[in-house]
């Protein structure tokens, strides 16, 4: 168990002691993304950019405390090196399924069906701030869990049949999930607009949590507006 900003100091070890010899080490990252009042140094920004381009190792994201628990249960029965990132504080309130029970690898989770058009494809803790936007857009909502592996299965099946997606992810979305799903999508020959949000390319200053993902575009108000005047863009259909 690490902070996500402190594995950025063991990034050598992690690469060479671990999954060069695919090691079975499971690295159960705390504070992933903005953490607020600990300030900039401790803000776990990077990790999903640093890590998913690591041969062998499995990258998890989970959407709730339920799926961070059984996501930790999936990473120790691995063969192989695995992270499970997660963000400091509260979970949003997911029931906690008694028993133990590992996740099939690399598939994700379908929890919205919509008819809009509009793809959301959520990693980790924006899986719940995008809800209401996919509630208020009759959008399709993708909890991804896997970031690496991708369900590249899932975003083969679903891309074409929606008009435009977003990636929403708590972490710099310079070479984060988002671009791996982009990465993907172009080696297929899957065309169409895409917006990816995530934290700017910058440092996030001290702050409430709260206000940190505000600051950072990520809270459910700021997604929603950028969600909804780009995709105002796209279908011609303006913001209410």
């Amino acid at each position: 168990a690490i902070y996500s900003t402190f594995l950025q100091r063991g990034y050598d070890q992690l690469i060479h002691d671990v999954a060069l010899q695919n090691l079975p080490v499971t690295f159960a990252l705390d504070r992933a993304g903005l953490v607020g009042g600990d300030g900039a140094t401790h803000n776990g920004s990077f990790d999903l950019s640093f890590l998913r381009c690591v041969p062998n190792l499995v990258v998890m994201a989970p959407a709730d405390e339920n799926e961070c628990r059984q996501m930790l249960y999936t990473a120790v029965t691995l063969d192989a090196p695995a992270a499970v990132r997660y963000p400091r504080g509260p979970g949003p309130g997911a029931a906690i399924q008694p028993a133990l029970q590992a996740l099939p690898l690399g598939r994700a989770e379908l929890r919205r069906r919509g008819q809009s058009g509009l793809l959301l494809l959520g990693f980790g803790s924006m899986v719940e701030a995008a809800r209401p936007v996919a509630d208020k857009l009759d959008a399709t909502l993708v909890n991804m869990r896997f970031v690496a592996p991708l369900d590249t299965a899932l975003l083969r099946e679903l891309v074409p049949q929606h008009a435009a997606l977003v990636t929403l992810e708590e972490n710099v979305v310079e070479g984060g999930a988002g671009s791996g799903v982009a990465e993907f999508l172009d080696s297929a020959g899957l065309g169409g607009p895409r917006l990816h949000l995530g934290i700017p390319p910058r440092f996030v200053e001290h702050g409430s949590r709260e206000q940190c993902l505000a600051d950072a575009g990520l809270d459910i108000a700021s997604i929603s507006g950028s969600v909804e005047r780009w995709w105002g863009t796209i279908s011609g259909v303006k913001p209410a």
